[in-house]
């Protein structure tokens, strides 16, 4: 079946002849251009061809203006000052600029549209101004006064009246803006447009070419209708359009087309059934609806290898109504596809270079929090970068130093173009034109990242096309799969954002929700009337109590088509299998990183390291020997993870107890307690301390308080136990462990809470625990380190018992491990010394040879060269794992 370019290019040759070197071809974008050029010059046999002009309705505009259109947010700051001129208004730019694009917006749609800007922002209030809009039809006024009744004095409030006041001032708003951009030579798109078709009295001043021939319009703003009736008065204009039949009776698909044939004649046969009746013959035509989004992207390699469509390259059409869906179907094309063609950008928010610059801002506006800090080192391009350094400066550094390091192509276009973005916008803020905090800079840079793509090399008439639903505009192929195709995605950013209200848009024939959605029914339709077969993909699942719905074209299409169309669901017919990370195995490169991190004089193996080790043998290793750091603290700053509130907490009560004196008295402790500023300092320093940046405020002073309230119940837990000594606080101990595996020592130790001795002699080695889960009780030594029952004790007993041992080794009193429970501690007769069954351990002696014995097995165990690094057999264990990910489980 011949495509529309074709019977476009076989109707230019006859009427105009090989030399179109005065013939200007316009298209709604440049993509149409290349397949054109390409069906011209197969017509011609080899005979030579004077190509014509290719430029977009775009560049036709603005060849015929002396203006350019400005950058974005150039825009945006030029109306920022008109205004606050004219509004008397102190608001910032940063709180300006989010809705300063939205009145652009509706600024660009007047122009556009032709409308009279001081009667759209007229205030009719009083409905006797209605009486001067006889320009308007009936129906129009009726909106009119439907709208402004609920602005009578009965119906006044508060919001309205706010809404009334800037409404008023939005004309004069828009004459200075305008007025502020000619000066400079700049416009904005729709200014640029209007001032083109108001000013020039030829249709076009520039005379280089003959004909315009338009191809493959659908709607077009009346700027564009305008230009047309003068190009066509001066008979220089011609239009092709491309439509079918079925849709251009009383179908919003249709709509536009319909209107436009009567004014500007089709040069095509619109009566042709080769043509325009396309829809009529039967098509192959499947909907697939899949759970996820992601199994749409694998079928697509099914798709291409069924019925070798891979084989009909350029005639076969991958369509993305979710671009997001872009990496994963590049992934999912199967080795048969020799060429592909891509006219999708690559999101540059999904490359390693965004990242980077989210980084960058995170710590600059962070100041120089430790987390944030070690985040931004963490990524890899932080290496090629001096800490201090401007923006601008890194990213010139990054593509010097990873010049001969890095040679992926993406790398490089990413760069260049963050790069260019970045430096535009400071070029802004150095001319005075962008006066925005940092924090705005960034959530400007974030959305200008999240809108820019990083365009793919290719020949663009080759291949299978992978491609986005505005690029199919006035291409046909004959095999078409639709990825994504819901409520939603099609049609696309259907909403009525403005500060016009519906009923107003509606009155003066501005652009509304029926206007998009049509544009999209037009593009559904008219990618799908030449096509042999069309799969359509759409997602099914059910999210936050919705249930995903298939696009309301596709519903259109089953009702009133005639087609026959075959549904199915889409599944992956595969049973769900484990996966099991594989053992590492202790290499000589392996055991040389175990030494260096564990073995010597400096260094030390914690209890901790030996509980991970038991835990899992593979975490152990992600951890100590690949250092692949844990997340040490939440992301975000309002909410403390349990290690953190630890640490506070154990700060000050160290800071709390330095301020008694060694030999601890009832009446001492009073005299803190009574001392609440005492309390609360120590709190705040550790906060401090432990998070710099910090505003104690919101869950932070939740927190707060509670950790005052832990320190109080301590103090109370303590009164009851007085008189007592206290021996040290953070307290470091150590001991040396000998390894036969590899006839070397090592140390092993940490630091205790509290080290204290009771009024009996007894020696207390304290742990502070402000968890609420307490251990269950152990039976023996013999389980401390049975990996099974770790989930029992939660890792807490050998720690304890590991530094009672060391200090039992330097004293000639009982020592007892204990573990104190802050949240468990108002309970009667509380004791927090461990057990083993219901018997307390009172002194550490009578169980040390045996806990030696296994330590010494367990720690050379870890150096042992013939025992793997294997993942755990405990799921339990893989729940709480922070290389849960990493493994895949």
């Amino acid at each position: 079946m011949k495509s529309f370019l074709e019977y476009v290019a076989e109707d230019i040759i006859q009427k105009y002849g090989t030399d179109l070197s005065r013939t200007a071809v316009v298209f709604p974008n440049k993509r149409a251009s290349l397949f054109l050029n390409d069906k011209l010059a197969r017509l011609t046999n080899g005979k030579p061809l004077w190509s014509p002009a290719y430029i977009t309705i775009s560049e036709l505009f603005r060849q015929q203006s002396s203006l350019s259109v400005a950058d974005p947010i150039k825009l945006v700051c030029d109306l920022h000052k008109s205004f606050c001129l004219h509004t008397g208004s102190d608001e910032t730019l940063d709180k300006f600029y989010g809705w300063g694009q939205l009145l652009i917006s509706d600024f660009d749609d007047i122009d556009k549209n032709m409308a009279d800007a001081d009667r759209v922002f007229a205030n009719l209030r009083d409905i006797h101004e209605l009486d001067d809009l006889s320009f308007l039809t009936d129906e129009q006024r009726q909106l009119l006064k439907h709208f402004f009744s609920h602005f009578t004095e009965e119906h006044e409030t508060e919001l309205k009246q706010r809404f009334l006041r800037l409404w008023s001032h939005f004309t004069d708003i828009y004459h200075d803006f305008n007025e502020r951009l000619t000066k400079q030579g700049l416009a904005y798109e729709g200014g640029l447009y209007r001032s083109v078709v108001t000013n020039n009295h030829e249709p076009i001043s520039n005379n280089q070419y003959n004909r315009y021939l338009f191809v493959g319009f659908n709607l077009l703003q009346k700027v564009e209708q305008q230009l047309f009736s003068q190009l066509q008065k001066a008979g220089k204009a011609h239009f092709y359009w491309d439509f079918d039949d079925y849709y251009m009776h009383n179908h919003e698909a249709g709509r536009y087309i319909a209107t436009y044939l009567k004014y500007f004649p089709n040069e095509l046969d619109s009566q042709c059934d080769d043509i325009y009746k396309n829809f009529k013959h039967p098509k192959e035509i499947t909907y697939l609806a899949a759970p996820t989004e992601h199994i749409q992207a694998r079928y697509v390699s099914n798709w291409l290898r069924d019925q070798q469509r891979y084989k009909d390259g350029r005639r076969t059409a991958i369509v993305l109504c979710n671009e997001q869906l872009l990496p994963t179907v590049i992934h999912c094309l199967p080795d048969e596809v020799e060429r592909v063609n891509i006219t999708t950008g690559y999101p540059l928010s999904q490359t390693p270079v965004a990242s980077f610059i989210q980084r960058y801002y995170d710590m600059l506006l962070g100041g120089s929090s430790p987390r944030l800090v070690r985040a931004f080192h963490r990524h890899p391009y932080a290496r090629f970068v001096e800490d201090g350094q401007p923006l601008l400066t890194m990213l010139k550094a990054i593509a010097q130093g990873a010049k001969d390091e890095i040679t992926d192509p993406l790398f490089q276009e990413s760069l260049f173009r963050a790069y260019t973005l970045i430096n535009r916008l400071q070029a802004l803020v150095e001319s005075g034109d962008l006066q925005v905090s940092d924090t705005t800079l960034q959530r400007l840079v974030n959305q200008l990242i999240q809108q820019t793509t990083i365009p793919f090399h290719g020949e663009p008439a080759e291949g299978i096309q992978v491609m986005g639903v505005l690029e199919t505009r006035n291409l046909d192929f004959d095999h078409v799969l639709l990825l994504s195709c819901n409520e939603g995605n099609m049609p696309k950013g259907v909403n009525d954002s403005s500060f016009i209200p519906h009923s107003i848009r509606q009155a003066y024939e501005l652009t509304t929700i029926e206007n998009k959605v049509s544009i999209y029914a037009y593009y559904f339709h008219r990618l799908l009337q030449r096509a042999k077969d069309v799969t359509i993909l759409w997602n099914n699942a059910t999210e936050d109590g919705q249930r995903g719905e298939m696009s309301r074209f596709m519903l259109q299409l089953m009702v009133e088509s005639g087609q026959t169309i075959t549904q199915h669901t889409l599944q992956s017919g595969k049973a769900v299998a484990r996966y099991t990370p594989e053992a590492i195995e202790k290499t000589p490169h392996v055991i040389e990183l175990l030494n260096q991190q564990f073995t010597g004089p400096d260094n030390l193996l914690s209890p901790s390291a030996i509980n991970k080790y038991m835990r899992c043998p593979l975490q152990f290793y992600y951890r100590y020997i690949a250092g692949i750091k844990e997340p040490d603290e939440p992301d975000d700053e309002q909410e403390l993870d349990n290690r953190i509130f630890g640490n506070i907490f154990h700060q000050a009560a160290d800071t709390l107890y330095h301020q008694l004196p060694k030999h601890v008295t009832r009446e001492a402790l009073d005299q803190l307690l009574k001392s609440k500023i005492a309390i609360d300092k120590a709190v705040d320093e550790a906060f401090h301390q432990e998070l710099p940046h910090a505003v104690i405020g919101g869950l932070h002073l939740i927190n707060r308080e509670v950790i005052i309230r832990y320190l109080r119940q301590l103090i109370e837990i303590d009164k009851a136990l007085t008189p007592f000594d206290i021996l040290g606080l953070e307290y470091d101990v150590t001991r040396t462990c000998q390894l036969s595996t590899v006839n070397s020592q090592l140390n092993i130790g940490g630091r205790i809470d509290r080290l204290d001795q009771m009024s009996d002699g007894r020696i207390r080695v304290v742990d502070y625990k402000t968890g609420s889960r307490k251990p269950k009780p152990l039976a023996s030594v013999e389980d401390i380190f049975d990996p099974a029952k770790i989930h029992e004790h939660s890792d807490y007993y050998l720690q304890t018992f590991t530094y009672a041992d060391i200090v039992r080794r330097q004293q000639s009193h009982p020592v007892s491990p204990a573990l104190l429970f802050i949240q468990h501690a108002a309970a009667k007769d509380y004791d927090p010394t461990l057990c083993f069954g219901k018997e307390n351990i009172l002194d550490i002696q009578e169980h040390s040879a045996r806990f030696c014995e296994l330590l010494e097995e367990k720690v050379n165990e870890i150096f042992s060269q013939n025992i793997p690094f294997t993942p755990t057999t405990d799921l339990k264990v893989c729940q709480s794992c922070p290389y849960l990910q990493m493994c895949r489980r």
